[in-house]
């Protein structure tokens, strides 16, 4: 086991508001990778935009900042240029539910072996509070003055209905369990995606630490998260929301399909080319 100290980034201009939740993922996930003897440099942490996408900029790594919605397509393309390499996709609500669903609907369908931790706090936290794609209904924002009318996504329960391979939702007020929720999805071989309750303490005064304390509960023992039907029903409670790992299946990993991979794992970028075969190659395309 590392020290999750190796992850540490000296003199980061951090500009995550005092109290915000985004610190508790943070800590968490440098707890996970150390406990699991992962260097930092063999992860890679493909972002966004907003608070939730500023994460690799506070973490020793390798990381990728593209454009809002856009991590898990990055994700997917290094995870296929490099196996070997632990792929991370971070973001908001808004960012990979928002911007990004339609790459969020399809990734799932694909199973890309990459780890995809959504800090869900229902706002958009960089942009001064407006409504996102989880907002519940009747919450005043800056941007719905009356009231969110639109009902909110269920992120897990969509990704249980598309069938996902690796389902969990977890609460960054605590921060032990988070972390073991993360090293079951890094563990799991597919797309894997977590679900954070995350506080934004300067937006959103409604669901609180205090609140997501009182509306969440541990799934125990008795929940078979092979069972897609009962995950789905669990996914859909709303009363008090269940923690922990909804749901899991084995599929066919993405990478396993691409016509490189088939014969050796050796990753694209440690290949060589012959240099003429390739001009010939492209002659052939263009004559």
């Amino acid at each position: 086991m590392k020290d999750p100290r190796i992850f540490d980034m000296d003199h980061a201009d951090l500009s995550w508001c005092p109290g915000c939740g985004d610190f508790q993922i943070l800590e968490a996930l440098k707890k996970a990778l150390a406990e699991l003897d992962i260097a930092p440099d063999q992860v890679v942490v493909a972002a966004g935009i907003g608070q939730a996408a500023k994460l690799p900029h506070y973490m020793k790594c390798h990381c990728f900042n593209g454009l809002h919605g856009r991590a898990l397509s990055c994700a997917t393309a290094m995870k296929m240029a490099n196996p070997d390499m632990l792929v991370l996709a971070v973001g908001g609500d808004g960012d990979m539910y928002g911007e990004g669903g339609n790459h969020f609907l399809h990734t799932i369908r694909r199973n890309p072996n990459v780890k995809n931790f959504v800090h869900n706090n229902g706002v958009y936290g960089l942009t001064k509070g407006q409504a996102s794609p989880t907002s519940f209904v009747g919450m005043k924002t800056p941007t719905s003055p009356e009231g969110v009318f639109s009902e909110p996504i269920n992120p897990v329960a969509l990704a249980i209905c598309l069938g996902a391979s690796f389902v969990a939702r977890a609460f960054s007020g605590d921060v032990e369990q988070t972390k073991e929720i993360m090293k079951q999805a890094i563990l799991h071989r597919g797309y894997a995606l977590v679900d954070i309750f995350q506080p934004c303490v300067s937006f959103n005064k409604i669901n609180t630490f205090k609140w997501y304390k009182e509306h969440t509960y541990y799934l125990d023992g008795s929940h078979d998260p092979g069972d897609r039907e009962a995950a789905l029903r669990k996914a859909f409670e709303a009363e008090k929301m269940p923690l922990g790992l909804l749901y899991r299946r084995e599929r066919p990993v993405f990478e396993d399909h691409l016509a490189p991979y088939r014969e050796h794992r050796l990753p694209l970028y440690r290949r060589r080319r012959d240099m003429k075969d390739l001009e010939t190659f492209i002659r052939k395309q263009y004559a």
